[in-house]
Parts: structure tokens; sequence; C-alpha cells
């Protein structure tokens, strides 16, 4: 995975598919964190994506490690990739350290920290 300047993440899938990492993206959009009341890309939980043939795998973390809704938000976030990519998708929970500097520009006026 690699970062631009901003520390988003630029997903494998963003060269390789990008129409499906657009339509993911999109998708991903739908999924919120409950507590938070910001979706997943905004809060930059999934860090990367990668897409073959016969799967996919999406890296994410979590904003806490012990987040009472990770395993929901894990499982949504699966199901919903398979239904855009039409391919089963594991996911990959990184143990990655989540920080505001991972959520999407413009979100952090949306919740109030700055």
């Amino acid at each position: 995975m690699s970062q631009d300047s901003n520390n988003q993440p630029i997903w494998q899938a963003e060269s390789t598919h990008p129409e499906l990492a657009e339509a993911l993206k999109e998708g991903f959009r739908e999924i919120f964190d409950p507590e938070i009341r910001l979706n997943i890309i905004q809060l930059g939980l999934i860090r990367d994506v990668s897409i073959e043939d016969d799967q996919a795998i999406v890296k994410m973390i979590l904003t806490t490690p012990y987040c009472p809704y990770g395993p929901a938000l894990l499982e949504t976030t699966r199901q919903k990739a398979e239904a855009i990519l039409e391919r089963p998708t594991s996911i990959d929970l990184s143990l990655d350290m989540w920080d505001f500097s991972m959520m999407e520009e413009g979100a952090q006026p949306d919740w109030g920290l700055y």
C-alpha cells in the first residue's frame, strides 16, 4: 500500500481495476461507524484493496483496537465488497494504529475535532 502526501491510502486496485475501485469506494461510503457517524472512507479505515480474477482482499483498520462495532463493520464491509466485486472477498484486519490524519480531507470539520 502506498499513501499520498495527505496520508490517504492509494489502493492497489486503483491501478489494476480503476472502475471497480471507484465503485467500491462509493459502496463503502454507505457503511457508517455507528458511534462516530462517518463512513469508513471518510475515516480512512480502508487502507488497501487488491483485486484478482478469483478473489479480493480488503486491508482495513479500526478506529480503536477494541471497537465494540468492529466485528459488524468488518462483516458489513466484506459483504458490500463481495456484492460490488462479484467475487469472494476477505478482510485483512491490520493492527496499524488509526489517527486523525488518516481521515479523508474535509471530514475533520464535520466531526468537530478541529
